[in-house]
């Protein structure tokens, strides 16, 4: 199997909605290793947008999610707490890339 142009590189994901993960879905697809961070209990918005499996809205069923972070990885945070934080902080400093599309100052 040849390599994958971004393999090796290392990305945080903090996008939510589509315009944020569709960037980093083009990285996941290009080979990067990609760790899409959600917030607890309901995760990205983009899982409550349809279309859904057999037309039954589930979180876990969200046609536009499921296409947006295909080939990432995925961890539910909870970024208003030190905890989440501490652990955000700590997989800041193992990635190549952060990218995120929160409103200005929101960082």
């Amino acid at each position: 199997m040849s390599r994958q142009a971004l393999e090796g590189l290392k990305v945080l994901d903090l996008t939510h909605y589509i315009s944020g993960p569709f960037c980093t879905k083009l990285l996941a697809d290009y080979g990067a290793e990609v760790i899409k961070i959600e917030k607890p209990g309901s995760g990205d918005p983009a899982r409550t947008i349809g279309p859904f499996v057999a037309d039954k809205p589930d979180q876990e069923k969200s046609g536009l999610f499921m296409y947006l972070n295909t080939n990432k990885k995925s961890v539910a945070l909870n970024l208003k707490t030190d905890t989440g934080l501490r652990i955000l902080k700590e997989l800041i400093r193992n990635v190549d890339i952060l990218v995120e599309n929160f409103e200005p100052r929101v960082m």
